[in-house]
């Protein structure tokens, strides 16, 4: 099926200047201002909107794996092998192309405890325990080396009712 390609342009009032072509900034003072950048003091900006009909989604060529979120961690394979794509959760490219939704235990547990994880993926399913508070980065808690406890902690709590 052929994609239907759209345009469309505007001018809409510049929202640095509010339209008015004139900056004032904290370095304007005392009636000062100067030429909008954003519009060259026209008080307008051309939009430009520019899109094709969704007729389905296309395959990503090149990809193995699915992972539902990356919290800031480098995923992939090593020539070692001391690390598979499997590792980091998820799951096959052709099960989520499938339409399966991410099974229970495909979190990034190996790398990442609960409260890092979901407070990427999904900020209602991460936990506040007393023993998370305080620590000025997740890998700085004191509990991060044992975060297969975490896991099994946020299973028994979160896990059946929140996935």
């Amino acid at each position: 099926m052929r994609q239907t390609e759209h345009r469309f342009e505007v001018d809409a009032q510049c929202g640095a200047c509010d339209g008015t072509g004139l900056y004032v900034g904290m370095a304007e003072r005392d009636g000062a201002a100067v030429v909008c950048h954003s519009c060259k003091g026209t008080g307008k900006v051309r939009r430009v909107f520019e899109w094709k009909d969704f007729t389905e989604r296309k395959p990503r060529a090149g990809v193995l794996w699915v992972i539902e979120r990356n919290p800031g961690i480098s995923v992939g394979a090593d020539k070692d092998g001391e690390f598979a794509l499997s590792d980091f959760g998820g799951m096959s490219y052709s099960e989520w192309r499938g339409g399966h939704a991410f099974p229970a235990g495909s979190e990034m547990r190996k790398f990442v405890c609960p409260a890092w994880w979901y407070q990427s993926v999904d900020y209602s399913k991460k936990p506040h325990w007393d023993e998370c508070i305080g620590c000025g980065s997740f890998s700085g808690c004191k509990q991060f080396g044992n975060k297969a406890a975490c896991w099994e902690k946020w299973d028994a709590e979160y896990g059946q009712e929140r996935m």
